[in-house]
Formats: C-alpha cells, sequence, structure tokens
C-alpha cells in the first residue's frame, strides 16, 4: 500500500508538470490579452490611454514577454505561494481567489453531503420494493432529476421561491447582510438563502447516484453470498445494509474522484442564474479576457484536485472492499 501510494504522488507531480505546460500554452493560443480588452473597454466608456502608458502597462505585466518567460514567472512565484497578478481585476490572484472559494466549497459540501443522504436510502428502498408505488415515483423523479437542465431548475425555483414562499432569492445574503459584518443573523440568513443552490446543484447527481444504487445492488442481492446469509436466518436488514450495500457502493466510491474539483469550482451555469459569489463565474471570466495567470491558477488547482480526489477514491474503495488490492 505505501509503494503504491509514494508512486501515485510521483506521478501526480509528473502529471501536474505537464498539465501546467499544456495549459499554460493553451491559455496563450487565442489572440489579444487581457490588456487590450481592458484598453478598448475603457475607450468604450469614453477614456483613452497614450501610448507610453500602454507600454508601461505591458512592460509592468510582461505582455510582449515570450511564452516560456511568462510560464517561468508564474512557477517561480507559485512555488513560494505567489500566483501573480491578475489582469482583468488589478488584484493578487491569491486573493481573488481566497475570498471566492470558501461560498464554493460551502455550497458543493452542503450539495455532495445531500446527494448521498437521499441517493443512498432512496436507491436501496426502490430496490428492495421493486414495482411497487414509491419505486415507480422515485424512477419518475430520476428520469426527471437527469433530464431537466439545471438552470431550467434554477429559474423554476427562483420563481417558486419568490412568487409562493415570497422569499428574498437571488445572492446568498439579503439586501440588508450584503455588505454587513458576520454576526449569528447573518448566518441564519445565509442558511435560509442556501437551499435553492444546494437543491439545484445536488439535483442531477442525486438522481444520477440513485440510479446506479439500485441497479448495483439489485445486481448484488442475487448472487450468491447474499443468499448464503438469508440461509443462515440473519436478518433482512442485516443482510441488505450489513453485507449487500456495502458491495453496492463501488461505483458510488469511485465517482467521488471527481467531486472534489466541484468544490472549489463550483456549478458555473447555476452561480451565474442565481448571481452567487463562487469561483466558477471568476474562471469564466479570466478564460474570456486572456487574465492567464488567474485562468492557470484555477486550472492547476482543478487538476491536483481532481488527482487526489481519484487517489483518495482508490484508498476508499481499498477500506471499504478488502478484496481489492493496491500493490
Amino acid at each position: 500500500m505505501l509503494s503504491y501510494i509514494v508512486r501515485r504522488l510521483l506521478y501526480m507531480v509528473v502529471t501536474l508538470f505537464f498539465v501546467s505546460i499544456i495549459g499554460f500554452a493553451l491559455i496563450q493560443l487565442p489572440p489579444g490579452s487581457a490588456l487590450s480588452a481592458k484598453i478598448q473597454q475603457l475607450r468604450a466608456l469614453g477614456g483613452n490611454l497614450s501610448d507610453d502608458q500602454i507600454h508601461s502597462l505591458e512592460a509592468r505585466y510582461g505582455i510582449n514577454d515570450p511564452i516560456q518567460v511568462k510560464y517561468w514567472k508564474w512557477v517561480s512565484g507559485a512555488v513560494h505561494g505567489d500566483f501573480g497578478q491578475s489582469f482583468t481585476y488589478d488584484s493578487p490572484v491569491n486573493d481573488l481567489i481566497w475570498s471566492r472559494i470558501g461560498f464554493s466549497v460551502l455550497l458543493s459540501s452542503f450539495a455532495l453531503l445531500f446527494a448521498w443522504l437521499v441517493s443512498i436510502p432512496a436507491g436501496v428502498y426502490s430496490a428492495t420494493h421493486r414495482y411497487t408505488v414509491p419505486d415507480y415515483v422515485i424512477t419518475i423523479l430520476q428520469f426527471i432529476g437527469v433530464a431537466i437542465p439545471d438552470f431550467l431548475l434554477a429559474l423554476i425555483l427562483l420563481v417558486f421561491a419568490s412568487n409562493v414562499l415570497h422569499a428574498d432569492v437571488g445572492g446568498l445574503f439579503s439586501t440588508k447582510y450584503a455588505n454587513a459584518p458576520w454576526s449569528q443573523a447573518k448566518f441564519l440568513d445565509l442558511l435560509s438563502h442556501l437551499w435553492i443552490p444546494v437543491i439545484v446543484i445536488a439535483a442531477g447527481s442525486t438522481a444520477w447516484l440513485t440510479r446506479v444504487m439500485r441497479a448495483n445492488l439489485l445486481d448484488v442481492l442475487n448472487q450468491q453470498y447474499v443468499q448464503t446469509a438469508r440461509a443462515k436466518g440473519l436478518q433482512e436488514s442485516f443482510v441488505v445494509w450489513k453485507h449487500a450495500v456495502r458491495n453496492a457502493l463501488h461505483p458510488l466510491i469511485m465517482a467521488l474522484g471527481g467531486t472534489l474539483p466541484a468544490l472549489i469550482s463550483g456549478e458555473v451555469i447555476i452561480s451565474i442564474v442565481l448571481n452567487l459569489p463562487t469561483t466558477g463565474p471568476l474562471y469564466i471570466n479570466a478564460l474570456i479576457n486572456k487574465d492567464m495567470y488567474l485562468a492557470i491558477t484555477f486550472l492547476m488547482a482543478l487538476s491536483f484536485m481532481t488527482i487526489v480526489g481519484n487517489l483518495l477514491a482508490d484508498l476508499l474503495l481499498a477500506w471499504v472492499d478488502p478484496r481489492v488490492r493496491l500493490e
């Protein structure tokens, strides 16, 4: 096990190195730069910059430097925790990311917890009560959850909360708490706004996990060791939850490898529709505006979380199922 973990860590370093090179090159491919876009925006608003000011800004941000020089500047600073300066926001990349990552992790963590707490019991119940009315209802909800687009569900919940519940929707805080310091009242206001984005983010994954859990459990319940456990006189609930469910969780555990990047990226479209201050829209704007240091930092963070998530999923799978050998 130890040698496996060491090998995976070495592979992680090599993978991140190549991802940084390829990602940095791809971000540089589109024509123009963040500075040129900012200058055009300023001129559209009636402002202007002299040639000397433009050349000064280009030298400050290294716009005309060769790509290898730009890459070395970013890598050498990233080793010391300095990920560069954002051109679009004229602010350090670290400050921009840390100002929003907390909300992204909070929303995604609640959505992940909601999806697992709902999907596993629902999938188990649906598999053990086949062809009953609750099974049909769960199946219909699964199809709806998988088929309906996230942005449409977000709009439906916004209209429902606004017109039926008469709630203050959009964003994570009410107007009077948006810029207020943290307090118990502001925290409760945050919780009252969380349910819409959590349900929207978790809807698709909950429906998919429920379907997977039901299908896997049906296969496991027909295996011989489950029949042997029943023949020994064990209670059905003990057979299902102790023996069958544990082995039916394998695909769900492997799916956890892709959830860690979602913790820091959030759902971009949902964040835009619901006006959420998460990192997703920030990343999209960085790609659109060619804000290279901000974009490559996000890309590396997502890549790192993907690799770590897959490693943790493998270790968790080995812990759940002793038959798995990571050698």
